[in-house]
């Protein structure tokens, strides 16, 4: 149990840093920041590809396209939106949105699975909504306070919007993933992740030759391919391919196998609070007092939501009484 949450931890710990990424290279466009995160992903999952090249053979043509699907909306579009978020509305109004994840995922699952996987009670999981959206309006209020520089409500709009669009995608991706692995039972988890990301190599690398060309009509003073900070960047992308999409994963999946999954799902909250965690030191500033109490409504929602059981299915009840 100890060592369960321990990894689940370190998981979060390693996960939070993908906020701070856009913060640290704010000059750097998010599409060139996400692509070369997924790039240097690419490059990493070469050498494991070839070491599992027998367990990859065993994937059809519909499986790959599957995994591009994954990867397109989970890593690219994902980070994307998240990048171009964090650097509109700053990180922790970002990283509360995305915060909700544990939420949303079942609350979708509620309106797409429920007759397969049983169903939520939408009274039980009122009270968690209303504490998350609270949360979230006190630290969009403490935000807005506390002024954000080049600050317009396009500009802030449009960040919320990205983040939102963020938690479709990565929500989409839980949900399309997880149903993967149900219907493939004989295929080992680690070789589909690593097969998610070997497709993402020529997706990324095309995706950051249009981003530099792009750039060299937009902003033709940027300095081509890797920026005016390329070692900076270059360390960024792979660190956080390493840290967050690799080390992580593998963590929070020890975590899975150790803890019940009515105790893993409210831990993912250890990312967000990362996350902030990360923020405001880079900032060097402690939270004000409303973040804080958004980030505790935030907690308690998650936790609320997570401990809702649900109800069995319908045809399970019925077989149960025959």
């Amino acid at each position: 149990m100890i060592s369960g949450v321990l990894y689940a931890l370190l998981a979060g710990m390693l996960w939070g840093l993908i906020f701070v990424g856009p913060l640290i290279v704010p000059d750097y466009p998010a599409a060139l920041q996400s692509t070369g995160r997924y790039l240097a992903l690419g490059i990493i999952a070469l050498p494991l590809a070839w070491l599992g090249r027998q367990r990859l053979r065993q994937l059809t043509h519909k499986d790959w396209l599957t995994a591009l699907a994954l990867t397109m909306m989970g890593n690219l579009i994902y980070y994307v939106c998240l990048a171009s978020a964090i650097q509109r509305t700053g990180a922790p109004v970002s990283t509360m949105i995305i915060g909700t994840l544990p939420v949303v995922i079942p609350v979708c699952a509620n309106l797409l699975y429920s007759q397969r996987d049983g169903k939520r009670s939408w009274a039980s999981l009122a009270p968690a909504l209303f504490c998350i959206a609270a949360g979230l309006a006190c630290v969009n209020i403490a935000e807005l306070h506390g002024g954000l520089p080049d600050f317009s409500w396009w500009r802030y709009g449009s960040g919320i919007a990205l983040a939102l669009v963020s938690v479709a995608c990565w929500a989409w991706y839980a949900l399309r993933n997880a149903r993967w692995l149900r219907e493939n039972p004989d295929k080992n988890p680690m070789m589909w992740a690593t097969a998610q990301a070997l497709v993402t190599l020529p997706v990324s690398l095309f995706g950051y030759a249009a981003a530099c060309l792009w750039l060299n009509v937009h902003q033709p003073g940027f300095a081509q391919p890797f920026g005016p900070r390329p070692v900076v960047f270059i360390g960024l992308m792979f660190a956080i391919a390493i840290l967050c999409s690799w080390v992580g994963a593998m963590c929070w999946n020890v975590a899975s196998q150790r803890l019940p999954t009515v105790i893993v799902g409210p831990l993912i909250v250890f990312e967000t609070l990362a996350g902030l965690l990360y923020t405001f030191m880079l900032r060097q500033q402690t939270p004000p007092w409303l973040t804080v109490g958004g980030i505790v409504l935030l907690v308690c929602g998650v936790v609320m939501a997570v401990r809702a059981k649900p109800e069995k299915p319908l045809v399970q009840s019925v077989s149960d009484h025959g």
